[in-house]
């Protein structure tokens, strides 16, 4: 059994509080959960999280974020933000974004990730916790923009492990980026797997 990493890659960015590792471990020992893998080294990636199927999903990989104290962000729309939730969504690693400015959400991230030296940006690909017949294909459109490889991280509630699946390099084709990306999460479970997309191609 896995535990949770003591030494991470310098590259990867980190969340300074020492009290958050500690709270998200117990969480993490109270589920019952372990972790699999190792994190890459790298400054900069496009973290895709699947099989999105359950509000459980958040309950599951928050407490490994904190624990791993690893600094995650993830993308909200831009109204979102306003007092008194501001400050508390900035602080979780939220990311406002305007999907009517010109370049949209793909271009906008391009150039956040431009602008932080370190930077791992986590998104859902399936877009919802219903099944849905194809993934949405933003965060490889992202990934392209920006130039970033992909770390695939999966649910797997049948044996209940957060699993750092592999560091996926887009070759920059739509349909052969997003099969392969499934074909690798195809042999994990969610919370609820008859809701898991049938994995047969991208947008």
């Amino acid at each position: 059994m896995a535990t949770i990493p003591k030494q991470l890659p310098a590259e990867v960015p980190r969340i300074k509080s020492r009290l958050v590792g500690a709270l998200g471990l117990l969480i993490v020992k109270l589920l019952g959960w372990r972790f699999d893998g190792q994190l890459p080294a790298q400054k900069k990636v496009m973290v895709a999280l699947a099989p999105h199927t359950s509000n459980w999903d958040f309950v599951v990989a928050m407490p490994f974020i904190m624990a791993l104290r690893v600094r995650v962000y993830f993308m909200m729309k831009k109204e979102a933000f306003f007092f008194p939730f501001k400050s508390l969504f900035m602080a979780l690693g939220g990311l406002p974004t305007d999907r009517k400015a010109p370049g949209g959400i793909a271009q906008q991230m391009a150039n956040a990730y431009r602008q932080n030296d370190k930077m791992w940006v986590a998104i859902t690909p399936e877009g919802t916790r219903n099944k849905v017949d194809k993934w949405k294909n933003g965060f490889l459109r992202i990934a392209y923009a920006a130039d970033v490889p992909i770390l695939l991280v999966a649910w797997d509630f049948t044996n209940k492990r957060i699993c750092v699946d592999s560091l996926y390099h887009p070759v920059g084709n739509l349909d052969q980026d997003m099969m392969e990306i499934q074909r690798r999460f195809s042999r994990y479970r969610g919370c609820n797997p008859d809701k898991q997309t049938d994995f047969t191609g991208g947008e």
